[in-house]
């Protein structure tokens, strides 16, 4: 087997560059579930928490100056703890539109005034403005879907450790499992910091982002350690288990880039050309992919070097 990039010499540093990943989301996660409301480590959307989102066409600048106008109408007329953001789109067929205006707040039944309340502020502001779409979810709702969102993952989690564990040794399995929280905690730790810095939302649809970068974390890993296991009947003999680790690394090494490549070109152009609604969809895709292709060959792989070498020092000392 070629050599060519040596993985298990800078295994530390390889752990390193992990924490100094992870570090800021996790510090993030722990912010958030202290201030929020609602506890949780990211600024969960209506779907989970129930309420109204509002969306108003506008065409006209929104500096931060008009959105505190907006923020202190609202609370003057009665609307409490308005969330306001500001969606910076550009349509096709409108050359006039500058942005999309949204306001979450508290659930607004039918039988409430609270919408005409909301539409008379943003119109008092913004003379052009124009109410889009309205998206209400009940608070029994919203809680069902965030149980529900928690079973999924749950369910996921169990059947891929069930899996791992049949299918490789202990310690691959571990390697592999301890990737997906890597990966999952880095996808969960970036948007917590963009909750907290630009109010960015998750909703039902970054559960299934999260499903699919565990998915597409533990495939390649398995990649991986499918070529190790093959090269050990081959190879153990001859090398250390270190050089058997960087071969098979090296030998499944282009798959991994070309395959990551390809997804993220056509990642990256639906974050760029495609709707606005599904932006942070793909962009949380966006994210798993690349940090599911650096745990796979820089995480996982150097964890499991670590336990042999462990084993392998235990057996020497008992002998």
């Amino acid at each position: 087997m070629k050599l060519k990039l040596d993985i298990v010499k800078y295994r530390w540093l390889c752990l390193c560059i992990s924490a100094i990943l992870l570090l800021p989301g996790v510090c993030s996660m722990i912010y958030s579930i202290i201030t929020y409301d609602t506890h949780t480590p990211i600024r969960v959307g209506i779907d989970y928490t129930g309420g109204t989102t509002l969306q108003y066409s506008v065409q006209e600048a929104i500096t931060n100056d008009r959105l505190s106008a907006i923020r202190k109408g609202l609370e003057l007329n009665g609307i409490e703890n308005p969330a306001l953001q500001i969606i910076n789109v550009k349509a096709a067929n409108d050359d006039n539109l500058k942005a999309i205006l949204s306001v979450r707040t508290k659930f607004i039944d039918e039988q409430s005034k609270d919408l005409d309340k909301i539409t008379k502020v943003i119109s008092s502001e913004f003379r052009s403005s124009e109410l889009v779409q309205v998206a209400s979810v009940g608070p029994t709702l919203g809680k069902e879907l965030f149980k529900n969102s928690l079973i999924a993952l749950s369910l996921a989690l169990l059947g891929i450790i069930a899996y791992l564990t049949f299918r490789f040794q202990f310690d691959y399995a571990l390697a592999a499992i301890l990737g997906l929280m890597h990966d999952t905690i880095f996808v969960v730790g970036v948007f917590s910091i963009l909750g907290l810095v630009y109010g960015v939302q998750v909703d039902a649809l970054f559960v299934t982002a999260l499903l699919t970068v565990i998915g597409f974390s533990v495939h390649d890993t398995i990649v991986v350690f499918d070529r190790v296991r093959e090269n050990l009947k081959y190879y153990s003999k001859k090398m250390t288990f270190s050089e058997i680790m960087n071969g098979s690394i090296n030998q499944t090494l282009a798959r991994s880039i070309n395959t990551s490549l390809t997804t993220l070109i056509t990642l990256l152009a639906l974050y760029f050309f495609g709707g606005v609604t599904t932006r942070d969809f793909v962009l949380a895709m966006i994210l798993g992919i690349f940090i599911g292709t650096y745990s796979s060959i820089f995480f996982c792989s150097t964890l499991v070097d670590i336990w042999e070498d462990k084993n392998l020092s235990t057996k020497v000392v008992s002998a």
